[in-house]
């Protein structure tokens, strides 16, 4: 190409590893390239050394080290000119956190062929915490649904022909291997299958694990304690293992399924492999089963942080684009090589920084995008995405005023930022957002490299999505500059080393100058939002568009 003299905008768009073809065939409004230079990777160090040390604790919620990184966010927010949108015109929004423990009794029987055998209680059989009654009770009988799916996109309803008005439903869970990864992380949330078990009339869920090569012994998940978040009522208003519509969720072993199966004249052992294989594997049983429990509690006063940009234009600034990360991290706990502080630098003090970043971009943006922006750093994602799933359905805006959530949560910032995967993108027209923004950074989109890890659902954008919001997540794609594209075996080790361990802190795997194009990315993709008149739509017969 011969070489002409450029504007300045172009030759900052060079700088930020546009080409010289991008840079003239798109401009997305005056200043918007100057304005991307403002991210910085010093910053984003800074920022990730202070929220990830030792004094901090470890940010779990309602602990005095995330009271400290609350007031550094806030801080830097103020600094870039972010204005306060919290409750009462403040800086937070209160989240009631409840953390439910199963107490000392608990007991439940299994009638097969009119003969009962008890099941041992948190070895064969265990009841999830319920953060409303301290004693629960629930006794009918069992039918076994699959996967207890009920996808009209995917056409599957593992409900279908099945009467189970007034019964304990049994389900595998997980999703034929045809699912794309978002719908399977969908159809296994507990959430989702909860509502649709009582949405066909059954009264409680039991989950069994269908491989026969699992460990006996199950999991315990009430030592350790379940959290919801609670209305100034005392009636929880988020919870990724309650609801209301059921009486009791349990889990039972591989014996215990094996056991059912057998009374019903099934074979087990080729329930799962059916199961995967997309085939509609659902019976009645004449077995009953009769369960009780007792738990205990403990209240958490939490709470997110919430900032707005104010949008130019005079009808569009009360339409909103939420730009959302998780504060909190693990805290405290088991130690590992010695150390017990979750530091949590990674997951998820390098998506906080990224927020800051985005909001310093927007602080040195002359003209405003049409829409209003919302800053939210919010808490209890390690508990269960619960900070979001409050702020996402009771928000400190009117609710039907957010057209889209661009999540930010622990993007790896370990190696030079070539490609991307838009978790969540597919289902709406924000893959099409995605796709202008990189290819305007001379990034490459990919399809998710992990489906198995079922990313779509475990972090804050779900929140919204379940809220009929559309969202997306941004994470590393595979490639590499040796051309190899094999990013995701250096992502592995670093996972085994360093993911929700305390050796995730400062000394680990960085790559500062990635994380401040990462945030530039994200930063271009709420601005396109913000700016496009039309708000992003779900495509049409998603799994979602009715949420």
């Amino acid at each position: 190409m011969k070489l002409r003299l450029m504007t300045a905008g172009a030759a900052c768009a060079l700088v930020l590893g546009l080409t010289n073809a991008h840079a003239q065939t798109k401009k997305y409004g005056e200043g918007v390239d100057q304005a991307m230079q403002a991210a910085s990777g010093d910053d984003m160090k800074a920022a990730i050394t202070y929220l990830a040390d030792d004094k901090l604790l470890g940010r779990a919620p309602g602990s005095p080290g995330f009271q400290m990184a609350a007031d550094f966010v806030i801080d830097k927010l103020k600094s870039y000119g972010v204005q306060p949108a919290g409750e009462n015109g403040g800086w937070t929004q209160a989240v009631r956190l409840r953390r439910t423990f199963a107490g000392k009794a608990g007991s439940a029987s299994l009638i097969v062929n009119g003969k009962a055998d008890s099941l041992k209680y948190n070895t064969d059989i265990f009841i999830y915490p319920d953060p409303v009654h301290k004693d629960v009770s629930s006794s009918g009988e069992l039918a076994f649904v699959g996967y207890g799916i009920t996808d009209k996109q995917m056409g599957r309803d593992d409900y279908a022909g099945m009467n189970v008005k007034g019964k304990i439903v049994v389900i595998v869970r997980g999703a034929p291997t045809s699912f794309p990864s978002s719908n399977a992380s969908h159809n296994m949330d507990f959430n989702t299958i909860q509502k649709n078990a009582a949405a066909h009339g059954a009264i409680g869920v039991i989950l069994a694990t269908g491989d026969s090569t699992a460990r006996g012994t199950l999991a315990n998940p009430g030592r350790r304690g379940t959290y919801s978040i609670m209305d100034d009522k005392g009636q929880p208003v988020v919870s990724r293992t309650y609801f209301g519509g059921v009486q009791m969720l349990a889990a039972v072993g591989y014996k215990t399924l094996r056991t059912l199966a057998s009374a019903a004249g099934k074979d087990a052992s080729q329930l799962l492999p059916s199961l995967k294989e997309g085939k509609i594997v659902s019976f009645p049983t004449t077995s009953k089963i009769s369960a009780a429990a007792d738990f205990n509690y403990v209240d958490v006063a939490g709470f997110n942080i919430v900032g707005k940009i104010e949008g130019s234009d005079k009808k569009l600034k009360n339409e909103y684009v939420v730009h959302s990360a998780h504060l909190d991290h693990l805290g405290v706990g088991t130690p590992v090589q010695g150390d017990s502080i979750y530091n949590g630098a990674h997951d998820n003090a390098s998506g906080v920084s990224s927020l800051l970043q985005i909001a310093k971009v927007y602080h040195n943006l002359k003209v405003k995008p049409k829409r209003s922006i919302i800053i939210v750093a919010v808490t209890g994602e390690e508990l269960g995405t619960l900070g979001s799933g409050y702020f996402a359905s009771h928000p400190t805006i009117p609710v039907k005023s957010m057209v889209a959530d661009v999540n930010t949560d622990m993007p790896t910032i370990i190696a030079p930022l070539l490609s991307v995967t838009a978790l969540g993108a597919e289902h709406s027209s924000l893959a099409k957002v995605v796709d202008e923004a990189s290819a305007y950074m001379g990034l490459t989109v990919e399809a998710d490299p992990e489906p198995e890890q079922n990313r779509f659902v475990r972090s804050d954008q779900y929140s919204f999505v379940v809220q009929g919001i559309p969202a997306l997540h941004i994470k590393y794609g595979a490639r590499t500059p040796d051309g190899k594209n094999n990013l995701n075996d250096l992502v592995k080790v670093w996972r085994e080393k360093y993911y929700h361990k305390p050796q995730d802190d400062i000394n680990g795997m960085f790559d500062f100058d990635a994380g401040r194009k990462y945030a530039q990315l994200n930063f271009l993709i709420g601005y396109i939002i913000a700016n496009t008149t039309e708000r992003p739509t779900w495509n049409k017969g998603d799994i979602f568009e009715k949420n």
